[in-house]
């Protein structure tokens, strides 16, 4: 009998598919180039359709954790670099943000509300990344090369970075993926984890007051772990002679695909004893 409430080890496997396919994702990212066009900056930052989805699907936080995991893991770790501290920020607002979008989603086949979360969940976790940039710089933490005759030139730099992210990264590589995948896959994906799809009765309550303040605690822990690793203190620090090397970074690719093809195998063999079993 399919379970309407996530049991520990399926959020557990939600985790680490997530951690897996993000972390290979964000591998993937490394050795797309990047272009600049006038004060434009063309790259590709992330592709966090990933965890949107499998957030809207299954257990968010689960999936929000799972990413923050793998790009912590996948994209810093396995390529012999570790920033202690400095990793916090990054960490935290990736949790939230694909967080939110998790939360705002109580109907995947909503086509609109998806969408509507999708960039809202990125928009989130873009600013969050910028409001703390923008803090370092107001409060002294980090020195910062202005604009002759602009002295507010640092909120310019940043927003421009802000909306250039969004726009690019954010809306091709989050909207769109998101949007296609969503409806696609409701219905059809959940079996595997033996739960039943989400409506609007087993969703997760609407997001309330705890959970705002929630986000709020945690987006200031961010920014007290970033102004401390600003300042030197950095706990645990390191990076190895072959950090972004070639050869870490394919050594990478294949632990997280390998990760995420155990985790398939063993959800396709628990799908096909259910269905005997029925």
């Amino acid at each position: 009998m399919k379970k309407e409430q996530a049991t520990q080890s399926q959020k557990l496997m939600v985790f680490v598919l997530t951690m897996s396919l993000y972390g290979l994702a964000t591998l993937f990212t490394e050795l797309i180039p990047k272009f600049q066009i006038g004060l434009v900056e063309i790259s590709v930052e992330y592709f966090l359709f990933i965890p949107l989805v499998l957030a809207m699907l299954f257990d968010p936080l689960s999936a929000a954790l799972g990413a923050a995991t793998g790009e912590l893991v996948f994209s810093e770790i396995m390529l012999g670099q570790f920033g202690g501290l400095g990793e916090v920020e990054k960490f935290i607002t990736v949790t939230i943000g694909v967080y939110i979008a998790g939360r705002l989603v109580r109907n995947p086949g909503n086509r609109k509300m998806v969408g509507i979360a999708a960039f809202t969940g990125t928009a989130a976790q873009l600013l969050m990344g910028t409001l703390v940039d923008i803090l370092k710089v107001q409060f002294a933490v980090e020195d910062f090369e202005a604009v002759a005759g602009l002295p507010e030139s640092v909120f310019a730099t940043e927003g421009f970075a802000f909306l250039n992210d969004l726009l690019f990264s954010g809306f091709l590589f989050c909207l769109l993926p998101t949007l296609f995948l969503v409806p696609k896959l409701y219905g059809k994906i959940e079996p595997l984890l033996g739960m039943q799809p989400r409506t609007e009765s087993t969703a997760l309550p609407s997001i309330g007051g705890k959970m705002v303040i929630g986000c709020v605690i945690g987006f200031l822990c961010a920014v007290a772990a970033e102004f401390l690793a600003e300042s030197g203190f950095e706990l645990i620090s390191w990076e190895a002679e072959w950090a972004e090397s070639t050869g870490s970074i394919a050594v990478g690719m294949v632990a997280a695909a390998a990760i995420a093809v155990i985790v398939l195998v063993i959800l396709k063999k628990k799908a096909g004893d259910t269905q005997v079993q029925v």
